[in-house]
C-alpha cells in the first residue's frame, strides 16, 4: 500500500481541523440559528478542491477562494472554513503560480472589502488587515520555498557538473599515463630488444668464421638484456609504487650521445655544435630519446648499417637529424609506436618532428626542439 503523500497529509489534518472547528461553532450557535443548504455544500467543495491542491492548484485556489466568499455572507454558520484558502495561497505560489495567486488574492480583499459597505459590517478593520497579512505571507512563504527548492536543485546540478568534470579529468590523466608509459617501454625495450635482435644476428652469422667478433656480439646482447631487465624492473616498480633501488643506469642524455650511437651497432658519421651538455633536462632526454628511436629504426627498417646524425644549434632550438642511405626507403614506420612516440615528445615541448624518405634515397628524421618556452 502506497503512503499518501505529505501534501495529502498536511491536506486532510486541515479539513479534519475545520470540519471540527464548523460541527463547535454548529453546537455553540446561537438560539434560534438554523442552518441551510450552503453550510454544507461550500464546505465540501472547498475541501474537495484542498484535496486537488497539488495537481491543480491554479483551479483548486480559484475554487476554495470563492466557495470561502460565498460561505461567510449567505452560510447561517461562521465556520473557520477562512483557514483553507490561505493553503491554497501557498500552494499556488509553490508551484511557480505566483501571478495566479496575487491576482486571487487581490481579487478576494476587493470583494471582501466591497461586502462590507454595505451597511452591516461582519469583519472589522483589524480582523481585515489580520487576514490580509495572513493572505500575504501565505503567497510570500510559498515564494521562498519555491526558490530554495530551484536553488537546492540548482545547486545538485552544479555539484553532478563538477563530479562529472572531474571524473572526466581523471579519465583523461589516466589515458595521458597510459600514453606515455607505452612510450617509455617502447622507447626503452623497442630499442634493447632491436639491438639484442641485431647482435644475435650477428654474432650467428659470424660464429663460425669470426669466433672474435661473435664474443663480442653475445657480451653486448648479455649487457642490453641486463640494462632492458633494469629499466623494466625500475619502470614496473613506479606503477607499482614499492620501495626498491634507484636505477643504477643513468637517463639518456645527448651529454652521452657517443654511448647512445655505440649502443646502436652502427656505423654513424657524428656532427656536433654548439653545447649538449647544458640543454633544459625535458630538451635533454627528449632529444636522447628521439636519436636513440631513430637510430633504432635505421638498424630495424633501412636495411644499412650506416647513418648519419647531425645536432645543430639554431635560433632558439636544438635540431636533431638523423639520416641513411639504405634501400627500405618503404618504410611506413612500423607499428607507428616509434615514429608517433617520437612526434609526441616534441610536440609535447612545443616542438616538431617531420620524419619520411629522402628524394635521393633512404630516410630521414628531423626534430625542433625549442631551448626555451618549452610547454
Amino acid at each position: 500500500m502506497r503512503r499518501p503523500s505529505t501534501s495529502t497529509i498536511v491536506s486532510l489534518a486541515t479539513i479534519i481541523a475545520v470540519l471540527a472547528g464548523t460541527v463547535l461553532t454548529y453546537l455553540l450557535r446561537r438560539p434560534g440559528i438554523q442552518i441551510n443548504a450552503l453550510d454544507v455544500v461550500l464546505p465540501l467543495i472547498a475541501f474537495g478542491a484542498l484535496l486537488l491542491r497539488e495537481r491543480y492548484p491554479v483551479a483548486a485556489l480559484i475554487v476554495v477562494a470563492v466557495a470561502v466568499a460565498a460561505y461567510y455572507p449567505w452560510a447561517r454558520l461562521d465556520g473557520p472554513i477562512i483557514v483553507l484558502p490561505f493553503l491554497a495561497f501557498y500552494t499556488a505560489a509553490d508551484r511557480g503560480h505566483l501571478t495566479a495567486a496575487i491576482a486571487t488574492g487581490a481579487a478576494s480583499l476587493l470583494a471582501m472589502g466591497l461586502g462590507e459597505t454595505g451597511g452591516v459590517r461582519h469583519v472589522d478593520d483589524s480582523l481585515f488587515i489580520m487576514i490580509a497579512g495572513w493572505m500575504v505571507a501565505a503567497i510570500a512563504f510559498g515564494g521562498v520555498t519555491r526558490n530554495r527548492r530551484a536553488y537546492l536543485v540548482e545547486a545538485r546540478r552544479h555539484a553532478l557538473d563538477a563530479l562529472h568534470s572531474k571524473e572526466e579529468e581523471a579519465r583523461r590523466r589516466a589515458s595521458e599515463e597510459r600514453l606515455r608509459i607505452a612510450r617509455e617501454l617502447h622507447d626503452v625495450l623497442g630499442h634493447n630488444i632491436s639491438m639484442i635482435n641485431v647482435q644475435a644476428s650477428a654474432a650467428l652469422h659470424g660464429l663460425k668464421k669470426r669466433p672474435e667478433d661473435a664474443e663480442a656480439a653475445l657480451k653486448t646482447i648479455k649487457e642490453t638484456s641486463g640494462e632492458t631487465l633494469r629499466e623494466l624492473r625500475t619502470t614496473l616498480g613506479v606503477l607499482r609504487q614499492v620501495d626498491e633501488d634507484a636505477p643504477t643506469a643513468p637517463a639518456d642524455s645527448l651529454a652521452r650521445v657517443d654511448a647512445l650511437v655505440a649502443a646502436s651497432g652502427l656505423d654513424v658519421r657524428t656532427e656536433l655544435s654548439g653545447p649538449l651538455d647544458t640543454l633544459p633536462t625535458e630538451v635533454d632526454l627528449a632529444a636522447a630519446r628521439i636519436v636513440r628511436e631513430s637510430l633504432t629504426n635505421v638498424a630495424r627498417h633501412s636495411g644499412t648499417t650506416d647513418a648519419r646524425l647531425t645536432i645543430t644549434h639554431k635560433s632558439g632550438n636544438i635540431v636533431i637529424r638523423v639520416e641513411d642511405d639504405g634501400p627500405g626507403t618503404t618504410y611506413d614506420g612500423g607499428s607507428g609506436f616509434g615514429l608517433q612516440g617520437m612526434r609526441e615528445r616534441a610536440t609535447a615541448l612545443g616542438g616538431t618532428l617531420e620524419a619520411g624518405p629522402r628524394p635521393e634515397g633512404g630516410f630521414r628524421v628531423v626534430a625542433r626542439l625549442p631551448l626555451k618556452g618549452a610547454r
